[in-house]
């Protein structure tokens, strides 16, 4: 199930917004406008989110649905790369990070082996394999991520008989670089330190 639009585009904004000197804003007083109008969107998005979500919750009656992280949603996040990765949420921050550093393709990579994994007929997983394979595997793909000859090789000579196998050594690479590279920078990034703020009490919010 894909991360809600709305999330997803924030995320994104944001990241650009903390990408630090190298944005193309250019000037250090130009950049703090841009984060602390960023940061007042969070607020508001978060704030907002918060009342969307207790009148979803009601209506639906049985389950609670949330447009956004909760800061204590969002802390766990740091506690390994599996609890992101398991929270849509989470991997709708990790994706929008990446995509500020340029390097999306191994999440989008991650993501698509994860529904590959889930095809049941054997036609579509062929026709998912390729997909994969052009988007992200061979030489010059539009996505080509970082592995090595023999795995390309192995996985080129999987395609025409897929298993659910076949990126297997590729996932788990890419896994690796996302967990000992990307991920600690995300943790260390101000935009995830907004998340894990909690967002100022309006007096709406508080019934006055």
């Amino acid at each position: 199930r894909a991360p809600p639009s709305s999330f997803f585009l924030l995320c994104s904004e944001a990241c650009l917004a903390f990408r630090g000197p190298n944005l193309q804003n250019g000037t250090d007083g130009g950049q703090a406008r841009v984060i602390k109008d960023w940061k007042k969107k969070l607020s508001y998005f978060l704030q907002n989110s918060s009342r969307s979500s207790k009148v979803k919750s009601t209506k639906a009656g049985k389950h609670h649905t949330y447009f956004r992280p909760s800061p204590e949603e969002a802390r766990l996040w740091s506690e390994a790369f599996d609890e992101l990765l398991a929270n849509k949420y989470g991997v709708a921050a990790f994706r929008a990070f990446l995509k500020s550093e340029f390097c999306e393709e191994n999440i989008e990579f991650w993501l698509a082996c994860e529904d590959f994994k889930k095809t049941k007929s054997p036609q579509k997983l062929t026709l998912k394999a390729k997909k994969i394979y052009n988007d992200f595997i061979e030489k010059e793909a539009p996505k080509e991520i970082n592995i090595d000859f023999q795995t390309k090789n192995m996985i080129a000579q999987n395609l025409q008989e897929a298993t659910h196998t076949c990126f297997s050594a590729a996932q788990k690479r890419v896994y690796s670089l996302m967990e000992n590279n990307s991920y600690p920078r995300f943790l260390e990034s101000e935009f995830y330190q907004e998340l894990c703020k909690k967002p100022p009490i309006t007096r709406a919010a508080q019934g006055t």
